[in-house]
């Protein structure tokens, strides 16, 4: 964990409140402009190479999806293209930073939606050929890994758990470029299933929910619900890899909500009176196929030498990261296996321009990925992460200790 809550909040404070001056440090810095688009989410941040964040700005497209249940991926291009151009006028106007200032231009363009990925990809590459800047392209899930570096020192190699409402994987960050897939999703992402299930039963029309996302309102219901009232299963739970699938896990929520609506009599679109109970669970239930994979992952990089020693380091980023529920489960495997957990706050957890900007400042110090301005660069909805070693970590067949995860309030 960080060392304190002032420390967190201290850092958070200088990150977002640091005002550029022509007089001031920043003008001897490097200045990058970073544009996310990836999903739903319009965001750009203007920081200087030492990780201050001189201007930012956010348009959150959370109240539209929620009122048409679900992200819809025409409705959220559309809503990109209205937002991007104030937005990054936006983050460069409250950082005191022109154009002609930039060092380059950081921004998303895998993986994500597609049309969303192309607004700010289309935009980005206008931007960058007019001002005549640097362009350098952004894997989304190396921004969310590299995050943690951006609070406090985070030395290479450290494992990294990532999971999201699309995405979920386990790697080695070696470099700031160089990663080792240990596990992914197959199916659907940790956050798109609990956004589901909150969906399935109808959350929004809960009074404590109505505004909340599905995610959100399953962590806040399960709270007062009851986990073990319904005994759903991992379905992978006989496969020694650090792979993730949540369709399953889903379908059983999905079948024992249809059988509790038979039961009181009521039709789809009805809050069941147990709808705390099935937060639990589901949430429970996700946690465990989590805590799990990642606990296996530790004893695969222990048992090949891929971590220091000592001090080796799981970083948990992504939107999902910020269920608090979660970061305990994982927190009893972290002080289990002797690991340090370091989990970003959950404004930097879920997508921003910030954590592009700083991808961009962590590959410009280093040189890599750098483009001029005039080369075509395409979006990647589907992209990989690193080299591919789910196969070597299957091979090992490395079993793990049972896990229990205590409550706690």
């Amino acid at each position: 964990m960080f060392h304190s809550k002032a420390d967190i909040l201290q850092r958070l404070l200088q990150l977002r409140h640091t005002v550029w001056t022509p007089c001031g440090k920043a003008a001897c810095s490097r200045l990058v402009l970073g544009i996310e688009t990836s999903c739903d989410d319009t965001g750009a941040a203007v920081m200087d190479e030492t990780g201050s964040v001189l201007g930012e700005s956010l348009r959150s497209q959370k109240e539209v999806h929620l009122r048409t249940g679900g992200i819809i991926p025409i409705v959220a291009q559309q809503l990109h293209r209205e937002n991007i151009a104030g937005v990054v006028q936006e983050a460069l106007e409250r950082s005191g930073v022109n154009p002609s200032q930039l060092s380059a231009v950081a921004t998303t363009v895998k993986p994500g939606l597609a049309l969303s990925l192309g607004v700010g990809l289309e935009f980005s590459q206008r931007f960058v050929r007019q001002h005549n800047k640097p362009f350098i392209p952004i894997h989304h899930m190396e921004a969310h890994a590299l995050t943690a570096r951006l609070l406090q020192p985070v030395a290479f190699p450290f494992l990294v758990l990532l999971i999201s409402g699309g995405h979920s994987l386990l790697a080695v960050a070696r470099g700031v470029d160089d990663f080792l897939l240990l596990g992914q999703t197959l199916d659907e992402a940790p956050g798109d299933t609990l956004d589901k299930v909150a969906r399935r039963l109808s959350l929004i029309k809960h009074p404590q929910c109505s505004t909340l996302s599905g995610g959100q309102a399953i962590e806040l219901l399960a709270k007062d619900g009851d986990r073990t009232r319904f005994n759903f299963t991992n379905p992978m739970g006989k496969i020694s890899d650090c792979c993730f699938s949540f369709s399953g896990l889903r379908n059983q929520v999905t079948m024992a909500i249809m059988k509790k609506e038979a039961e009181e009599g009521i039709q789809q679109g009805t809050l069941l009176s147990c709808v705390n109970d099935f937060a639990a669970a589901t949430q429970h239930i996700v946690a465990l196929h989590l805590v799990k994979r990642t606990h296996r992952a530790i004893l695969f990089c222990k048992e090949k030498g891929l971590l220091p020693t000592p001090s080796p380091t799981l970083v948990l980023s992504g939107g999902v990261a910020s269920n608090q529920y979660i970061r305990r489960a994982l927190t009893i495997i972290t002080e289990t296996t002797g690991l340090r957990l370091i989990c970003p706050p959950a404004q930097l957890c879920t997508d921003n321009g910030v954590m592009i900007a700083w991808n961009g400042v962590e590959r410009l110090r280093e040189g890599k990925g750098i483009l001029p301005p005039n080369v075509d660069v395409s979006y990647e909805p589907k992209a990989p992460l690193g080299v591919d070693m789910t196969a070597e970590v299957k091979a090992a067949a490395i079993r793990i200790p049972s896990v229990k995860i205590k409550r706690t309030t």
